[in-house]
């Protein structure tokens, strides 16, 4: 029973061309189209998003099924699947790791209905999206604390290499120099830190023992730039 449920609704490969019903494709239809937007829903689960996109991930589905369903049974299959899949490298806005994916989702569900295999579509969907929903709302693979950006200033003559390890060390996890440039007509330096607090609340004590170093020139301690989670 369970064997036939995740069987195609047009019958065998050999027959698909010819089999397709204009009932079975309006089912297609609509089941790819209740799962694009499961897709969608699960894309906007916590996430910042554009109306277009969520729109286009929707139909996507839909899409992709009708170009399997063109080409079913055919050798044109394979070549149309690859064709599909790399209009994704196309796009004219650079996307995150979570639009690239979805994408894919909704690409592969559009392939699953345009064979008909609606059930094992419908199954796919919704293991994904509850994997998806437990690993945005749980901890997994959230930082501790939030990468901060430290920018000392310190005169000409002070010799940095080392002097503020130890203070760092005491407030922070991990810290890394990553620039230094001078400042006010080169007679002063400013130094810019990557660092993690070992704990929330602790910016006020690393500056004021960071100011008895520096000569009490200016620091500040900010959020880092937030880097793009691209594939």
């Amino acid at each position: 029973m369970l064997d036939s449920a995740f069987s195609s609704v047009f019958g065998t490969a050999d027959s698909l061309v010819s089999s397709v019903s204009t009932v079975d494709f309006l089912i297609c239809c609509v089941a790819s189209i209740l799962l694009g937007a499961a897709v969608a829903g699960v894309y906007m689960f916590r996430h910042t998003y554009s109306k277009n996109f969520v729109v286009t991930l929707a139909l996507l589905p839909l899409i992709v099924q009708m170009v399997i369903t063109l080409v079913n049974g055919n050798l044109g299959a394979g070549i149309a699947v690859m064709g599909v899949f790399n209009l994704v490298r196309f796009r004219s806005i650079p996307g995150s790791a979570k639009d690239i994916g979805s994408v894919f989702l909704a690409m592969a569900i559009g392939l699953a209905t345009g064979m008909g295999f609606i059930w094992l579509a419908v199954v796919f969907t919704v293991i994904v999206a509850v994997v998806n929903v437990a690993y945005v709302a749980s901890p997994f693979g959230k930082q501790k604390e939030p990468e901060k950006t430290l920018r000392i200033t310190i005169p000409e003559d002070l010799e940095y290499d080392g002097v503020f390890d130890e203070a760092l060390a005491r407030y922070t996890d991990e810290h890394e120099l990553t620039e230094v440039q001078t400042t006010n007509m080169g007679s002063l330096f400013m130094l810019e830190y990557a660092i993690r607090l070992k704990e929330p609340g602790l910016e006020k004590r690393l500056i004021d023992d960071l100011r008895c170093l520096n000569g009490n020139l200016k620091i500040t301690c900010g959020r880092a730039a937030a880097a793009k989670d691209v594939l």
